[in-house]
């Protein structure tokens, strides 16, 4: 291929993502610009600029329809997701690491029962764990996320960092025993700082899923002052029968700042994690 073939298609591929990225982020983008308009305007153009431009959208946005602002369920969100992070990181790397590294009576059946876990769809599930956690008094409460987190109740991140200890040479474990370690330190000092990638990955996939979560924060909580930003958007519809969409839109954009901040943040340990993953060293 001549070198004007080659940059033919190298300005092809690029226009080719360029278009196709702007597809992907078209609908944030019109959910921005639509956080500026009157609700007629929303519903009776196609514009994406607004005409007459609403400044307040954010600000009465934030101060709520009700006695809690937005601000009170951004703190209850972040009081849940990041317990749930931490407790799922340490409990599936100590999880995975048994798996990966240890030889134990039945191991392998107890792997197959974990990852069968994950053909189980959530509404199967959804009642036990809610006549369970009702037995235990954890209802209304931010419980019934921390404490399944706590003890590893999360199979896909086990097998995800099961497959990425496997990538790891197990001279690496051998080396460190000579020296004098025992197996928590292997894992402390010598595989964690490797799998950073993996880690990272696991707290984007956590961090995102229970942050947009809608349907379990429902179940479990009910009391408003306790609300997500989930569940506190959904009550903004509900308090009004003629809903000021800019408001919402305005709110949507601040839940989702954060989910994106930190994906384009750790993008290149989540990249790096997802592409390394599985693949033997």
């Amino acid at each position: 291929m001549t070198l004007a073939g080659v940059r033919m298609k190298r300005v092809l591929n690029i226009a080719f993502l360029t278009i196709f990225g702007l597809m992907m982020v078209y609908p944030l983008i019109w959910l921005f610009f639509a956080s500026f308009k009157a609700n007629n305007e929303i519903f009776g153009t196609l514009s994406l600029f607004p005409k007459h431009v609403i400044w307040n959208s954010y600000a009465k946005g934030w101060q709520g329809s009700g006695q809690f602002t937005f601000g009170v369920f951004l703190f209850n969100t972040i009081k849940m997701v990041v317990p749930v992070v931490l407790f799922t990181l340490l409990s599936s790397t100590v999880v995975a690491y048994g798996f990966a590294r240890f030889t134990f009576p039945l191991k392998n059946v107890l792997f197959a029962i974990m990852i069968s876990t994950l053909m189980l769809p959530n509404a199967v599930i959804i009642i036990p764990r809610y006549i369970l956690f009702k037995e235990f008094g954890w209802l209304n409460s931010y419980l019934p996320f921390t404490i399944p987190a706590l003890f590893a109740c999360y199979p896909f991140f086990i097998f995800m960092l099961v497959q990425f200890f496997r990538g790891l040479p197990r001279e690496l474990d051998e080396s460190a025993t000579i020296d004098g370690c025992n197996s928590f330190s292997i894992l402390t000092r010598i595989l964690l700082p490797l799998c950073k990638p993996a880690l990272f990955s696991a707290a984007i996939f956590q961090f995102i899923w229970t942050w947009n979560d809608f349907f379990n924060s429902l179940i479990y909580i009910n009391s408003v002052k306790k609300f997500t930003l989930a569940l506190g958007l959904r009550m903004s519809l509900d308090v009004s029968s003629a809903a000021m969409w800019n408001e919402v839109m305005a709110m949507s954009i601040v839940a989702i700042v954060p989910c994106v901040m930190i994906f384009f943040f750790a993008q290149k340990y989540f990249v790096e994690g997802i592409a390394t993953t599985g693949l033997k060293g």
